[in-house]
């Protein structure tokens, strides 16, 4: 089959690779109908995420057709249409039973690999990296999903693959992230980034009760699809400082809560934004907080801090006196996509809303390698990739 492989940084390669194989009763491969580009994926494409190995699948965001279930597998049948999670879920361990998919204890066959950095061993993921699991991922023609039961769920035939798609990851995690803001009657939320994640978030901030929402960031056609799919107010931050814009448009108050949905590379201005990328580019600091900071220092006392851009490791410089002062709540995560899945499919059928408009680009498979150019660089307005295997 014919598979996206990385092979270093700003290097992937559409390559044949030998086909995907049940390997345990409970697995289910996948005939891959669409796939896309997350934003999380930029982090492997730039190297940042450590354990790569050159040859490794990658990709998280995808959906089919079963085209073969192993014996134990029960809720499934060959033919099935399904969305797969990005996050590997066993469904039996303790946080799995309590919906915390992200950290189950039994998906992840290297979870000793994250010790070190971690304390703790987290669930697997596809295709990001041997210190998730090493699973291959899905910007491939077939893929194998392990514990299919609680990965993969049947979805309706009336709903397209566009429709569809982003409930894999993009817009779980978005929802994820406005679910960790304890939202309140008049409340005002606060979100970093206009990417799909970011565009994500701010709907699903309106489905659970915001009375406005005030998106961050600096690309013209982010900050467009911000104000008329997010219906968000918005603020450039490279033609004001965004901690002061958020004070006034909120009556000196601050936003109540605060979404991160940008991550470890995110783009700082002046001597700040200087300082986190020299120490990235030599490996001093792995992660560049700019947004972290920035959230802290703009949230309102006794607010609440929602992580979900991605970060691997160390921070420096943060302003944790701030964070203790004012009472802050910091909640984080990857998503409990398994939680969230079949409940966003409801809502698009119920056609609150419609996800597949943040796909402004479709591509073949073959052309991976130009979409993630693309997407990278924020070529020809681009938003998010769809590709087609």
């Amino acid at each position: 089959m014919k598979a996206v492989c990385w092979h270093g940084a700003n290097d992937v390669r559409v390559e044949t690779v030998p086909d995907p194989k049940i390997l345990n009763p409970r697995d289910a491969i996948l005939k891959v109908t669409a796939t896309t580009i997350c934003g999380s994926d930029l982090h492997i494409y730039d190297g940042y995420i450590p354990s790569m190995q050159a040859g490794d699948i990658i990709g998280h965001e995808f959906m089919g057709e079963v085209v073969e279930i192993g014996s134990e597998v029960r809720k499934l049948k060959v033919g099935d249409r399904v969305v797969v999670s990005s996050i590997i879920g066993c469904g039996q361990c303790r946080y799995c039973q309590h919906q915390k998919w992200s950290l189950c204890d039994n998906s992840n066959p290297n979870s000793w690999m994250q010790e070190p950095l971690f304390g703790f061993g987290t669930a697997g993921i596809f295709g990001y990296s041997h210190l998730f699991g090493g699973y291959a991922g899905a910007q491939a023609e077939y893929v194998r999903v392990p514990f299919a039961d609680h990965g993969a769920i049947p979805v309706p035939k009336e709903l397209s693959d566009e429709q569809l798609l982003p409930i894999s990851d993009a817009f779980p995690t978005g929802f994820m992230g406005a679910d960790l803001c304890n939202i309140q009657p008049g409340d005002i939320v606060a979100v970093w980034g206009c990417g799909p994640v970011g565009l994500f978030t701010m709907r699903s901030a309106y489905m659970l009760g915001a009375e406005r929402v005030i998106a961050i960031d600096r690309i013209p056609e982010r900050l467009k699809m911000a104000q008329e799919f997010g219906k968000a107010e918005v603020i450039n931050y490279e033609e004001v400082d965004a901690g002061e814009a958020l004070k006034e448009m909120t009556g000196g108050r601050g936003p109540d809560a605060c979404v991160d949905a940008v991550g470890m590379e995110a783009h700082g201005m002046g001597l700040e934004g200087f300082y986190d990328k020299a120490k990235q580019s030599v490996r001093l600091e792995t992660d560049r907080p700019h947004v972290l900071r920035q959230m802290i220092v703009s949230c309102a006392k006794g607010g609440t801090l929602s992580i979900m851009g991605v970060y691997a490791g160390f921070l420096d410089k943060m302003p944790m006196g701030a964070a203790m002062n004012k009472g802050l709540t910091f909640r984080m995560g990857q998503m409990f996509g398994q939680k969230y899945i079949p409940m966003l499919v409801d809502r698009v059928q119920k056609g609150e809303i419609d996800p597949s408009v943040v796909f402004t680009h479709h591509l073949p498979l073959e052309e991976a390698k130009q979409g993630y150019e693309i997407f990278k660089h924020k070529k020809d307005n681009c938003i998010k990739v769809l590709l087609k295997p």
